[in-house]
């Protein structure tokens, strides 16, 4: 009971986090650091260093590693103080056979009580015969986290111009292209009806890009009264504004943001698939996974930085821009406002990911996608609450077909046709548990 009892703080603090760090970034892209003059404001400059922020990812994710230690250091102290105790009751028994079993038993590294504790199953190894992952095999994880590093760039470049809400919806991509990744290189199979699924969020995906670009004026709008009415207003306000939105710099802007969150679902997908075929060989620890690739991350993403700001940053036109390291290290140090984000951002991460994989592996992948959904509304709700962006329509139809196509591909909901039910057992695409991300 006391391990049912953790799912709902697990629940809660995963989504606590998750919300956290979306709504945290895109608090750090509206600082203003330089010409912050309210007279003038097209000329603000606003923090903008998505490298810098895909570093600050990755530090989160190597704090798992003080997470995976401070296991290691609880179950030490705890197992000398109640040796016993460890590996659970055993059976004493005078025949040979039963000796060994009881000795493998006691060589167990973590006990049946352990294992089922929600907690604990982010550091639990997988309870199979797989080859370990160590020494050299280590660095198979660089490969995913160097698909981490482009996608995540992407996505933190593409929030700089569209809204909070925007940016993850749009992220709903990805299962698409975990679709059909998984389809061509795990040779996993997909159904009709799960087509139709990934036709239906890719059409969420394109309502949504198109809200962020359409521009309405909230007091033209009249509150709808009927479904007819509500869509006739949608209509209405996509004749009336695409033509003025498909010339605005603002519109184009965004657009580009979509266009690169959506695009670096990609990169995202293929970061998924290759954690999947190396976990599916390789047995390690989903947190030490994380560790490891926040390692390579880092070392890789620093690398890049110094490299870029060499060849880009330091020159005129890529002063104070993306590449600009040492730029982006000023607003760190003299802004206590981006400076704080930073910290919490990372503690976030961390957070994100340990909270997250102890959900994944203790409950159902249904129960996984209502709860990313409740994380997407619960952004919307508090951008909207913030005031940082309007309320529109077209994304709530958008919103409302990403829900329906994710959670038909999943199964959550019935197809509307009886033939295409299925009448044999789901074949997940992704066998092993995915290791969670931003």
């Amino acid at each position: 009971m006391a391990s049912k009892a953790m799912i709902p703080f697990l629940v809660a603090m995963m989504l606590l986090t998750g919300v956290c760090n979306t709504l945290l970034t895109k608090y750090q892209d509206l600082q203003c650091v330089r010409n912050c003059n309210p007279e003038d404001p097209g000329e603000i400059k606003r923090f903008s260093q998505p490298v810098i922020q895909t570093a600050q990812m990755f530090i989160g994710e190597m704090g798992c590693w003080l997470v995976v230690a401070g296991f290691a250091i609880f179950r030490r102290f705890s197992t000398r103080d109640a040796p016993l105790l460890h590996g659970g009751y055993q059976q004493v028994d005078s025949q040979d056979s039963t000796e060994i079993d009881g000795d493998d038993d006691l060589d167990r590294t973590f006990s049946t009580q352990e294992e089922a504790n929600p907690i604990m199953k982010p550091v639990v190894p997988n309870a199979d015969e797989r080859t370990p992952l160590v020494g050299w095999r280590v660095f198979l994880l660089a490969m995913p986290a160097c698909c981490d590093i482009t996608g995540t760039t992407l996505m933190n470049v593409g929030l700089l111009f569209v809204a909070a809400s925007i940016y993850q919806m749009t992220r709903g991509a990805l299962i698409l292209f975990v679709g059909l990744f998984s389809v061509v290189f795990l040779h996993r199979k997909i159904f009709l009806y799960q087509w139709s699924a990934l036709f239906i969020v890719v059409l969420g995906v394109a309502l949504v890009g198109l809200a962020g670009a359409i521009a309405p004026n909230p007091q033209a709008q009249p509150d709808p009264k009927s479904l007819t009415e509500t869509a006739l207003l949608l209509v209405r306000e996509a004749s009336q504004h695409v033509k003025t939105a498909a010339v605005s710099t603002g519109a184009l802007q965004t657009i580009l943001g979509v266009l690169m969150i959506a695009g670096a679902q990609i990169f995202t997908a293929t970061q998924f698939v290759l954690e999947e075929w190396i976990l599916e060989n390789y047995a390690l620890e989903p947190l030490k996974v994380v560790g490891w690739e926040g390692v390579f991350g880092f070392s890789v993403t620093l690398i890049g930085m110094i490299i870029l700001h060499l060849a880009v940053g330091r020159t005129d036109a890529g002063r104070n821009g993306y590449f600009d390291m040492q730029e982006g290290w000023r607003e760190i140090t003299e802004y206590q406002a981006i400076a704080v984000t930073s910290i919490l951002i990372m503690i976030s991460i961390g957070g994100f990911n340990f909270f997250g994989l102890s959900i994944t592996r203790s409950v159902s992948a249904t129960a996984r996608s209502i709860i990313d959904t409740c994380r997407t509304l619960f952004i919307w709700i508090v951008s909207l609450g913030l005031g940082w962006e309007t309320f529109k329509w077209l994304q709530i139809v958008g919103f409302a077909l990403l829900v329906y196509g994710t959670f038909l591909f999943n199964d959550i909901v019935r197809p509307p046709l009886k033939a295409c039910v299925r009448r044999q057992k789901p074949e997940p695409l992704l066998e092993e548990t995915p290791v969670e991300h931003m």
